[in-house]
């Protein structure tokens, strides 16, 4: 299936101060240089705060992790979890049309949507409250036909049920999740014939719908301040000794303790680089830097032509393909002698200055495999390049 961006998208993202730390505390999780692996769960984040994945929350995010814009869009693209239109402010249903739904009635429930929501599925509501999809399997077979809703499924339903919580949702109400005809989870329809024991009196409810319940946000976006919702290592030292969110309380003593403004200055310079879209990276960190401290680049030493005429194949440095050839020709490098000898600083010029390709510099180690290069040895990746004419 064809997924493309909404033709109406917003001038900008940004996460809320809350999100955006948690985002920060997220990236800390993974390797230097590993960054981008934090894409999923920053763009999830993204959606749960505005309820869909707009143009301006994948390139902010790719920016963040130093990823090509065109890297995060195909993320997006490719999980069909991931809105790429405006959904209902409310809820957006999703009906499962697989197999044992559609037996049990799913084609019902979706005739239901397009009364009570729209006539047909990503389209929202009058009032801008609802919209709906059809699904595939969402595993709930024994419970058909069922829908996700929010963060949590409506299992066992009825064209009257459903009908009946989209009124609920409207009005402000959060129908119980779980099975909408009276059963405890998964049993069999006609009841129990054994183990009753190990189920009556447990909970009112199955363990999943109970949760809900005590949460009370089955259908409520995260917008960052819930604390179960925090990063687990919260508190805890994370990369490089620094502190990556606010620490735990501590015990009561008689001489009160300094408040530790450390971890908040850390978050909030992580969100100042993250709002100007500057990459995370091996070049931008130093030992000092908490969370997300980056190195201010210095401009490499540049020619306006290659010497004698003839510049070397960058493309035999892993990571360099034409179009970043061409750029970094464009920018005045066109020898491995000259990306050999960049300093630190100049690594992190270089990653800043590389449009659509930030980090890649340091990400894939360019000025390691140009010393080689440049002495006329080679790359285990130059020779199959050589042999097999492919670029990366």
């Amino acid at each position: 299936m064809l997924r493309r961006l909404h033709p109406e998208q917003p001038a900008s993202f940004a996460f809320t101060p809350a999100n955006q730390a948690w985002a920060q505390a997220q990236i800390t999780k993974y390797p230097e240089e590993r960054q981008a692996s934090a894409i999923i769960p920053l763009l999830w984040r993204a959606q749960e705060q505005e309820g869909w994945l707009s143009r301006p929350a994948i390139e902010h995010i790719a920016s963040m992790l130093g990823m090509a814009y065109i890297r995060a869009l195909e993320v997006a693209t490719f999980y069909f979890m991931f809105q790429l239109q405006p959904v209902g402010s409310v809820a957006h249903v999703q009906i499962c049309g697989t197999l044992s739904c559609m037996i049990c009635g799913a084609e019902d429930l979706v005739a239901v949507c397009k009364e009570k929501i729209a006539p047909k599925a990503h389209q929202l509501s009058a009032d801008g409250k609802f919209s709906w999809e059809e699904v595939e399997c969402l595993g709930a077979c024994a419970n058909a036909p069922m829908a996700q809703i929010g963060k949590d499924y409506y299992e066992d339903l009825t064209v009257a049920r459903l009908g009946e919580m989209l009124d609920e949702m409207a009005a402000g109400k959060v129908p119980v999740p779980g099975p909408q005809n009276g059963r405890y989870a998964a049993e069999p329809i006609s009841g129990l014939t054994s183990l009753k024991e190990f189920v009556s009196g447990v909970t009112k409810y199955n363990a999943s719908a109970q949760r809900a319940v005590d949460l009370g946000d089955t259908i409520k976006r995260i917008d960052g301040t819930e604390v179960r919702l925090t990063a687990p290592w919260q508190g805890k030292t994370g990369a490089k000794g620094a502190s990556v969110a606010k620490a735990a309380t501590p015990a009561k003593a008689s001489k009160p303790a300094e408040k530790p403004a450390a971890p908040k200055a850390a978050v909030k310079k992580a969100t100042a680089d993250a709002e100007k879209g500057a990459a995370v990276s091996k070049a931008q960190t130093t030992a000092k830097a908490e969370v997300a401290g980056t190195i201010e680049g210095v401009k490499p030493k540049t020619l306006t032509a290659a010497e004698n005429g003839k510049a070397d194949d960058l493309k035999m440095i892993k990571g360099v393909g034409p179009k970043l050839e061409a750029m970094l020709n464009k920018l005045g490098f066109f020898h491995f002698s000259q990306v050999a000898n960049w300093s630190e600083k100049e690594v992190a010029w270089v990653d800043q200055n590389l449009e659509g390709f930030k980090g890649r510099v340091s990400r894939d180690a360019w000025v390691e495999q140009a010393k080689l290069l440049s002495t006329g040895a080679e790359t285990e990746f130059s020779k199959r390049a050589k042999k097999d004419g492919v670029y990366e």
